[in-house]
């Protein structure tokens, strides 16, 4: 009696002993059992590099450093160009400046003190994208927040871009890829 092929997976069982040979060490029974397979501690979806919309929220950080920069830069230039000019005769005439000279240089420095202290939070915070863990993330949400607010009460026209950079920098980092990449573990 004969059961056709013995490679045909349609066919009747094999007997051991008659078709592929057993492999040796493999009887039941005997020895320790299997061990789990190995997970890992954090689950699936733990990023190894950084996702795009995260690196692109530190693109935008450095820009809005750049702009702190280039702010306190103008407010610098205009504040000592008004207390200057507040002495010349030729100008004490003119309303427009006279408008412009209400205006106190001492504001006027405060906003540049202002505006290198918010750069350089900006700048830290840039850095520290690479290492950070949730604190950081939770400050630069904060902080895109808080740059939010200020580009559309104090400096409406000129804000208008921290105010789009704030609102992205916060979307992107507050995200589910944001979340993960802050809460990654750091071996």
């Amino acid at each position: 009696m004969s059961y056709g092929d013995p490679n045909n997976p349609y066919g009747a069982p094999q007997q051991p002993g008659y078709g592929a040979p057993q492999q040796p060490g493999q009887a039941p029974g005997y020895g320790y059992p299997q061990a789990p397979p190995v997970q890992q501690p954090y689950g699936v979806g733990v990023p190894e590099t950084m996702p795009g919309n995260v690196s692109a929220a530190r693109v935008m950080m450095w820009v809005i450093v750049g702009l702190q920069v280039l702010g306190a830069a103008l407010f610098a230039v205009g504040a000592a160009t008004i207390n200057a000019a507040k002495d010349d005769d030729s100008l004490k005439d003119s309303a427009a400046f006279q408008r412009i000279a209400d205006y106190s240089t001492g504001r006027l420095w405060a906003l540049v003190v202002f505006a290198v202290v918010w750069g350089v939070l900006a700048a830290v915070l840039a850095t520290k994208f690479k290492s950070g863990g949730n604190g950081v993330r939770i400050t630069l949400m904060v902080f895109a927040i808080i740059t939010a607010v200020l580009g559309l009460y104090p400096f409406t026209i000129v804000g208008i871009v921290h105010l789009v950079l704030a609102i992205l920098i916060a979307c992107f980092v507050g995200g589910s890829k944001g979340k993960a990449w802050f809460n990654r573990p750091r071996y």
